[in-house]
């Protein structure tokens, strides 16, 4: 089978297939990923083509980092510019590299809109818990989300009217967003954890965390507690909450890893605590005994993966949705603002019912099949 990804840059969204893309080509299929630089080793060395599509982004807004999770308008007028600008390119793409399916992120709309455009079978992945009419509702937009939404209503408007001019057929901004039953689709979670999962059809896939095999873990005695925190690739710049959590723990009979996104003064650290801009998350988690989190849904099921309880620290309304279903689970402590740290990691630690409620669930997550199974769906969805 041919085989064409689409991913939008943001490494929460392309992590999950690389391990797919990995199955696929295993498989003998072969696999075209448009993407973007900063993706294009792992893909590369996971067997895929890869095409990129960084000269076709439009110009990015110079209070980009403010707006990101939070304008919905200008995530929609960026894919509808990347779209008309990638017409011409992937259209004569798609003439010498025919795919019997087409896979793309749920956000990369672009993806939809070209399965759409030609006639080709469309698999929809979905690195978020899955949206529809609903589990939507759960979003609740606060503060500034709001205001970009309300804003932002005139400007969705015009970009649906310039992707129907350009010949792609879409009825309105929901119809792009939303799953439906009739769209095949992987979710990267178990049915348990997704919300509202009755609501979704069986052509859901839902495959359980995508992950790369780990080598064995050396055996190695911990003296104390392992504390992670990490607010993941995209929010990550919040200096005042790591200094919170640095004080909070700094006295405590814990070892802390705090992975910043960005080189820190080591010399400002208690003698318990390391910082690094960046870590082997799967590494450091499996070693974990809790995790402070964003609630990023790659995150949260990492964490779930290997049973690890959570500090629970939502910047945006979708890490909200993730945050709410974790509390309802019972899988660990919600903070509220910089105070309660030290009690939340204390909580996690002394009361076994969140570790053994996330080990539970992190036993449905390995049943579930992972990249092996989202591989097999997209056999399955291909042209016959």
């Amino acid at each position: 089978m041919n085989i064409t990804f689409f991913s939008i840059p943001a490494w929460g969204h392309t992590n999950p297939t690389v391990e797919v893309v990995r199955q696929l080509t295993t498989r003998g299929h072969a696999v075209r990923y448009y993407t973007f630089k900063p993706f294009r080793s792992v893909l590369e060395e996971a067997g895929a083509e890869v095409i990129l599509c960084d000269e076709f982004l439009p110009p990015q807004p110079a209070d980009l980092d403010a707006r990101v999770g939070k304008d919905f308008a200008c995530l929609v007028e960026m894919v509808t510019d990347s779209t008309l600008a990638l017409d011409e390119k992937v259209m004569a793409d798609m003439t010498a590299f025919y795919p019997d399916v087409i896979v793309s992120d749920s956000v990369c709309f672009w993806g939809k809109l070209f399965a759409r455009k030609l006639d080709i079978p469309y698999v929809c992945s979905t690195t978020s818990f899955a949206f529809n009419r609903h589990t939507a509702p759960m979003m609740k937009p606060k503060g500034r989300e709001l205001l970009y939404s309300v804003l932002g209503l005139p400007r969705i408007g015009r970009c649906m009217k310039r992707l129907k001019a350009g010949g792609y057929q879409v009825e309105n901004f929901l119809d792009l967003i939303q799953n439906d039953n009739e769209t095949d689709t992987i979710v990267y979670t178990s049915r348990t954890f997704q919300p509202m999962a009755e609501t979704f059809s069986e052509r859901y896939a839902f495959v359980g965390p995508s992950l790369r095999e780990l080598p064995p873990e050396r055996e190695e005695a911990k003296k104390r507690p392992l504390v992670y925190i990490s607010l993941g690739t995209v929010m990550f710049d919040q200096p005042d909450f790591f200094r919170a959590c640095s004080k909070a723990l700094g006295d405590m009979d814990v070892d802390v890893i705090l992975s910043t996104g960005k080189e820190v003064g080591a010399a400002d650290l208690p003698a318990n605590i390391q910082a690094f801009p960046r870590v082997d998350q799967l590494e450091v988690l499996r070693r974990a005994d809790v995790f402070i989190t964003h609630c990023g849904m790659n995150s949260a099921n990492e964490a779930i993966w290997f049973g690890v309880p959570t500090v629970l620290y939502p910047q945006q309304s979708e890490e909200g949705v993730v945050a709410a279903r974790m509390e309802e689970l019972g899988l660990g402590v919600r903070l509220s603002g910089h105070k309660g740290i030290r009690a939340a990691v204390e909580t996690i630690l002394q009361d076994p019912v969140y570790r053994e409620n996330t080990r539970r669930l992190s036993q449905e997550f390995h049943r579930c099949g992972g990249a092996k199974a989202a591989a097999e769906k997209i056999e399955r969805c291909g042209r016959k």
